[in-house]
């Protein structure tokens, strides 16, 4: 029925009828805009050389329309969009050309995928890597997302453990890789509320500075990746698991950083 119209309205010219439609699409899209968008998906590219990743979550109104074909094809082609064309964030990647067609930018294309679904739908967030080697995992129908960087060589068997690094992040949710990347802010709050909690005790002051020692430490083993147990083998460490892998393979492996993407999640 918009066809018609718009053919309708331009006598029908084809052409102009497009421009209508795309017009409509635009309008649409600005109407729904305030709309929550708590669905989604996240997708995943790696360069055929394992050495650049994109990550990117796009978010709908309803898990219906996240599971349509037109939703699904933009948020795959843009994810290999994000990994080939390196955009400097939200804005510049809205603005660059959408690569199926150039004469388009991707927030333009985004808007008459708007008007055809009828929901609101925002590209959220990305990440991407490049350098190192690069894996992915995809979970739970595209709704957890997790790219990760090694220093590694980019051997099939070495993909292998960072496609299984990538799952461990998945299911661990770790905060960083090392308790010296986290956030100190994030850490002084932990320490401050051990503290309170030991202070409650009534214990000496010597006996609460231990526990206080004591509960960080096991905040540090479980959102510091390569201090949880490994997901494979919970009698390791992530980091005891990477030492014997690199002395097996004769080269040493790193992580470097991790992105993690929950659909609706921080």
């Amino acid at each position: 029925m918009d066809c018609k119209k718009a053919l309708s309205q331009t006598g029908g010219d084809l052409e102009a009828a497009v421009a209508y439609l795309r017009q409509k699409g635009i309008a649409v899209a600005t109407k729904r805009g305030a709309r929550e968008t708590s669905e989604g998906t996240v997708w995943a590219h790696i360069s055929p050389d394992g050495r650049t990743g994109a990550l990117l979550e796009v978010n709908c109104e309803s898990d219906f329309v996240a599971k349509t074909p037109s939703f699904q094809d933009f948020g795959a082609r843009l994810s290999v969009q994000v990994a080939a064309h390196e955009p400097a964030d939200l804005d510049a990647l809205l603005a660059q050309p959408w690569q199926p067609q150039p004469d388009v930018s991707v927030k333009d294309y985004l808007s008459e995928i708007i008007g055809q679904v009828g929901e609101n739908i925002r590209v959220r967030r990305f990440c991407r890597f490049a350098g190192g080697l690069v894996t992915a995992y995809i979970h739970h129908g595209g709704k957890i997302g997790v790219l990760l960087e090694m220093s590694a060589p980019a051997t099939p068997e070495i993909a292998v453990v960072g496609k299984d690094l990538a799952m461990q992040v998945a299911a661990a949710n770790p905060l960083a890789v090392s308790r010296e990347e986290l956030d100190p802010d994030t850490v002084a709050k932990e320490q401050a509320i051990f503290a309170a909690q030991a202070q409650e005790s009534g214990k000496p002051e010597k006996i609460i500075e231990k526990m206080v020692v004591g509960r960080l430490e096991k905040f540090f083993k479980e959102v510091c990746l390569l201090e949880q147990p490994y997901v494979k083998n919970p009698d390791v460490t992530v980091a005891q698991y990477l030492k014997d892998i690199s002395q097996q393979t004769g080269a040493p492996i790193q992580v470097r950083r991790f992105c993690r993407f929950q659909v609706g999640g921080a």
